[in-house]
């Protein structure tokens, strides 16, 4: 087993692609924010035109296509064939497991590297408390659909405060599945869900002791069966060097309004470092994210400190007891 620090790449970026925002489901945490990235549905000839904007580096991409969810589009099987034929280096349908539209049975496995399940608990109990009713069986018929059919899948787990407690026994789950990634993701104060007065983001943020405690050895398990687990770093210790992933790397987050941000963590706010206008993206005038990504302070990251100070901890004298990273920095464990 090998772990190791994903760096940061000027030669390889992701595209995060939300070809709508609508969704089936109400997910406590969701980040989707209608009101900053629009509520449309993009035509395909827009998917595809958009595509093409991101087509000269195509080979050295990462494609996602996201929602809301992605499979309500009826055209996703058209997006999907239009970014193979474009020849994007990788390309993830991230899904809640509904599968709307038959979407397994107009695309083959050759045309897409993942499909990649949204599971947010170990238990039928914990996941559908977070996404739903009916989540958890959702889920998991569609992953034995994809996998009969011959589909690569993946699956993300959101922890929070909520489910943390059962991550444990996910190596089991996912090993039963047979998927081939695992994917962990922190919880974000952002999207529409931070503005619930009943269930906030902030009040399910896990502590830095329970992160660091229970994460990486979850991680390790699931990795001894032969699954690539991916998750993001979280903390510095003051004596590891912060690097803004906006300053070095290309990842670009579109949305169906035109506004694309290179930093997820701005995306509740106009601070999107481009627009898509005529076809062609174009950058927006100061200030934006591209101008915070300069700004270094002893936190580590400036947006995390200004929308998710949770994260943090001081000393008496004020110094950070750690330095929050780059949400974008992965540790990933290869078998």
């Amino acid at each position: 087993m090998r772990n190791q620090t994903v760096a940061f790449s000027k030669d390889s970026s992701n595209l995060f692609f939300h070809i709508l925002t609508r969704c089936n489901l109400s997910c406590s945490h969701c980040y989707i924010n209608r009101e900053q990235h629009g509520d449309q549905t993009l035509p395909i000839d827009t998917i595809r035109d958009w595509l093409g904007i991101f087509s000269p580096k195509a080979n050295q991409t990462n494609l996602v296509l996201l929602g809301g969810e992605p499979t309500l589009h009826p055209d996703l099987h058209l997006a999907v064939k239009e970014a193979r034929r474009l020849q994007f280096k990788s390309i993830t349908i991230d899904t809640n497991g509904y599968l709307f539209h038959d979407i397994l049975e107009k695309i083959t496995p050759d045309l897409l590297d993942f499909l990649s399940f949204s599971l947010d608990g170990a238990t039928r109990n914990t996941n559908d408390a977070i996404r739903g009713k009916g989540c958890y069986d959702a889920v998991l018929s569609g992953i034995k659909k994809a996998r009969e059919r011959g589909f690569a899948c993946s699956m993300i787990y959101t922890v929070s405060d909520k489910n943390i407690h059962e991550l444990t026994q996910m190596p089991a789950l996912v090993q039963k599945l047979d998927v081939d990634r695992f994917f962990i993701q922190v919880i974000g104060m952002r999207g529409e869900s931070s503005t619930s007065s009943s269930q906030t983001p902030r009040a399910l943020q896990v502590s830095k002791d329970s992160w660091l405690e229970i994460i990486p050895q979850v991680a390790e398990k699931i990795a001894a069966q032969g699954i690539i687990v991916t998750y993001p770093k979280v903390f510095l210790s003051n004596d590891e060097a912060f690097q803004c992933a906006g300053n070095v790397a290309k990842n670009y987050f579109v949305f169906p309004n035109g506004r694309v941000y290179q930093c997820p963590i701005c995306e509740d706010f106009p601070l999107h470092s481009h627009e898509i206008h005529d076809n062609h993206l174009v950058a927006m005038p100061p200030i934006n994210e591209t101008d915070l990504f300069k700004l270094t302070i002893p936190e580590g990251c400036v947006m995390n400190k200004m929308i998710q100070p949770a994260n943090l901890a001081y000393r008496a004298d004020g110094r950070p007891r750690h330095k929050i990273a780059c949400c974008m920095l992965k540790q990933e464990l290869l078998p």
